[in-house]
């Protein structure tokens, strides 16, 4: 289990407050450092946190450019990636780059302390706190467009045939369907109809 010290990284001093307020009443003998931006956060007087949390959004070096900066420092430490931008292109960034989870700022106290305690026990979360809040997948990750391309390609309808069914070319369907499995994080048209299945985003 990893020790309750957390370096909260955030430029928005009423969120830090708040998120401070969450973590206090969730994590027995916690121990917060705070800090307004990635110079600021290096500086820090306490020792080895064991999770930086680090929003996207900083004056200066950004969240994305400094989850680097924050694994050289301190190597054992997870970094959490908090956003309000939760598109897939931020999401896999982070991700490749280093993070341990990524969390939307629009997420449940419940949920971020969920998170935190995974990675604590050294439960691998990437995968799971990357995704949008279940009930709110379809809106936050694809457009109205992509819903109508992922429903299709469900009912094993191959590009050409969305196309015509669509009044699309061929292309731009291909393009919808790129952009549909990196929202949903997988690799194929079988498994984005298992993901979409589960997540409800299609009957």
């Amino acid at each position: 289990m990893l020790p309750p010290r957390i370096l909260l990284v955030d430029d928005h001093a009423l969120f830090r407050c708040g998120l401070r307020m969450v973590l206090d009443a969730g994590i027995d003998g916690l121990e917060v450092a705070e800090a307004a931006s990635l110079e600021e956060a290096l500086r820090t007087p306490m020792q080895d946190p064991a999770l930086v949390l680090l929003d996207i959004q900083l004056h200066g070096l950004n969240g994305l450019e400094g989850i680097a900066l924050v694994k050289r420092k301190w190597p054992e430490a997870a970094v959490v990636i908090l956003s309000s931008d939760v598109s897939p292109q931020k999401i896999r960034l982070a991700l490749d780059r280093g993070a341990a989870a990524f969390v939307s700022k629009a997420e449940p106290a419940d949920r971020i302390l969920g998170v935190i305690g995974q990675l604590r026990q050294g439960l691998p979360v990437a995968g799971e706190a990357a995704q949008a809040p279940v009930g709110d997948a379809g809106a936050a990750l694809l457009t109205p467009r992509q819903s109508e391309v992922l429903d299709l390609m469900c009912q094993g309808l191959s590009n050409k045939l969305i196309g015509r069914r669509l009044n699309l070319s061929e292309n731009t369907v291909r393009g919808h369907v790129q952009a549909v499995l990196a929202a949903l994080q997988v690799s194929s048209r079988s498994e984005a109809g298992f993901a979409a299945r589960q997540r409800g985003l299609v009957a």
